[in-house]
């Protein structure tokens, strides 16, 4: 069962019936959150039940917007190992440094989490083509599950991106179009195909259920930390639809009873050749302006504009948290040194974390002893051609 009632914009809080389709706010135009009724899920849920269920994201299946199980996309994604990095700490100088390890999920991203839930709902609405504009890793995601449901997948990618994003788009049956441009420009022109063919959108945060996905990341935080959330969470940050997901997973699980009120220090981490969030967040705006020219090795990072902007820095500073930008090289860095000491094989993104860490340990902002989570959101072998350079 599911306890979803209907959604909201996140911005004028208009609400929308839950089962039509909708992309963004028809008021505002800004993104449509999925809501629950809590008083009914605190009565009716309660956390010791999910000891028993399947290890995937699907355990936390009551707060979630698929409404007929028969409906349902899966691949296992989900509860993904949050890994207490030892030697890492050791080699850093610091002890209580998790790493939640996104690159293990089905195509090898935390993107599969979004994808599934979009294209789930997708599904269930009577979806018969899907359109994705993409840096690579949401694309494989929505091509795999649409794939799983036979609906037609189009994917517009930047002509640059690495190639095993593509090569995966075309395994998995997807029709892909390659873009001179960046994923401002795929969006573009993939919005203009929609409207032409009447497919549906599944853009970053322009559909109401890749959030939901994304949020399970913040659930399971809290039950693999025995339900005491951690001081920081660092996030590699270019759409930032999993930021402002555990963010709003915070809020639901506090209704539910399962937490208090304590919240982690939000930490967005971006590239120096693509800081929208960094900029705005230094700036004191609720928008972000769009990144001229941008450029970064981490793919999932080269966002010029996202559409949830406003959502992501009222996240960091109701979190007291921060936003730090990261360049290339030291991404690099960082992702060998977790290599070399956690034997994991992280994306550029999950360096830029580690960097991002250490970085706001030496201004004190930091302190010791407190329990920080870095997220490597992928992993690094569609990455191949950056060690090589390197």
């Amino acid at each position: 069962m599911t306890y979803f009632t209907h959604l909201e914009c996140a911005y004028c809080n208009k609400t929308f019936d839950k089962n039509k389709l909708w992309n963004l706010c028809t008021e505002c135009g800004k993104p449509l959150l999925a809501r629950y009724d809590l008083d009914k899920a605190k009565a009716g849920l309660q956390k010791e039940q999910l000891k028993n269920r399947d290890e995937t994201l699907w355990r936390y299946r009551d707060m979630l917007p698929v409404i007929n199980d028969k409906f349902i996309l899966s691949f296992g994604e989900g509860y993904t190992p949050l890994i207490k990095a030892e030697r890492l700490s050791n080699e850093i100088g610091c002890n209580n440094l998790y790493i939640k390890e996104e690159g293990v999920n089905p195509t090898t991203s935390f993107k599969a989490r979004g994808l599934c839930m979009a294209v789930s709902r997708a599904y269930e609405l009577g979806v018969k083509e899907l359109s994705i504009p993409s840096a690579g890793n949401a694309a494989g995601a929505m091509s795999a599950y649409a794939a799983l449901a036979g609906i037609k997948a189009h994917v517009f990618m930047p002509q640059d991106v690495p190639q095993p994003f593509i090569s995966e788009c075309k395994a998995l049956g997807a029709e892909v179009n390659l873009i001179d441009g960046l994923i401002t420009d795929c969006g573009k022109i993939a919005k203009e195909l929609v409207d032409k063919y009447g497919r549906f959108d599944v853009s970053t945060l322009k559909e109401p259920y890749r959030i939901e996905g994304k949020k399970t990341m913040g659930y399971e935080l809290a039950e693999q930390l025995n339900w005491q959330l951690p001081d920081v969470i660092i996030y590699p940050t270019g759409g930032g639809t999993g930021l402002i997901g555990m963010w709003k997973a915070f809020d639901e699980m506090e209704a539910l009873g399962w937490i208090g009120s304590k919240r982690p220090r939000m930490v967005t981490v971006q590239s120096t050749g693509c800081a929208t969030m960094v900029r705005a967040f230094e700036q004191g705006t609720e928008f972000a302006e769009p990144w001229q020219n941008a450029k970064t090795v981490a793919d999932g990072l080269r966002v010029p504009a996202a559409v949830g902007d406003f959502l992501i820095l009222r996240s960091l500073r109701e979190s007291n948290g921060t936003a730090i930008a990261i360049d290339d090289d030291e991404m690099i860095d960082e992702a060998n040194r977790i290599g070399r000491t956690q034997g994991l094989f992280v994306s550029p993104e999950g360096g830029a974390s580690l960097a991002a860490f250490i970085k706001l340990k030496q201004t004190g902002w930091i302190k010791p002893g407190e329990r920080i989570v870095l997220f490597n959101t992928g992993s690094g072998h569609k990455y191949m051609h950056l060690w090589n350079k390197y």
